[in-house]
């Protein structure tokens, strides 16, 4: 048996998530593997819109489909969505850093406004490093 290694089109994935639906179908998977029919009744489309749906997401592979008798059942492959988190990667830096900027400029607006003396221990622990 030959060692397979597999590429994902990171085009495809970032397209296919960024519908709702398809988003939601992959929260729904989430929980296990479901017959195309009981998933299309989690949703209040039509069952051919559905099955668009399973299919992008299947081009895409964030989803495998197999055969259980006349069902064809789906489940979430979540290897795909590793390319995504690496291209959020780069801005959760960027976030973190401002988020913990808004954290002290709030902070220190509600000490003026409520007349603090001693700044939160966010705000003296950043004083003690510098």
């Amino acid at each position: 048996m030959r060692n397979k290694s597999v590429t994902y089109s990171t085009a495809r994935v970032f397209q296919a998530v960024a519908d709702p639906t398809r988003r939601a179908l992959l929260d729904l998977l989430r929980s296990g593997s479901r017959h195309a029919g009981e998933i299309a009744e989690a949703f209040p489309v039509s069952r051919p819109a559905i099955s668009r749906h399973l299919r992008r997401l299947h081009r895409a592979q964030l989803v495998q489909e197999h055969r259980e008798g006349r069902y064809r059942v789906y489940q979430l492959n979540p290897e795909p969505l590793r390319a995504v988190d690496s291209w959020l990667d780069h801005y959760r830096t960027f976030w973190k850093m401002n988020l913990s900027s808004l954290k002290s400029f709030v902070e220190a607006e509600h000490a003026k406004e409520t007349g603090q003396k001693n700044p939160p221990k966010s705000q003296r622990r950043r004083k003690q490093r510098s």
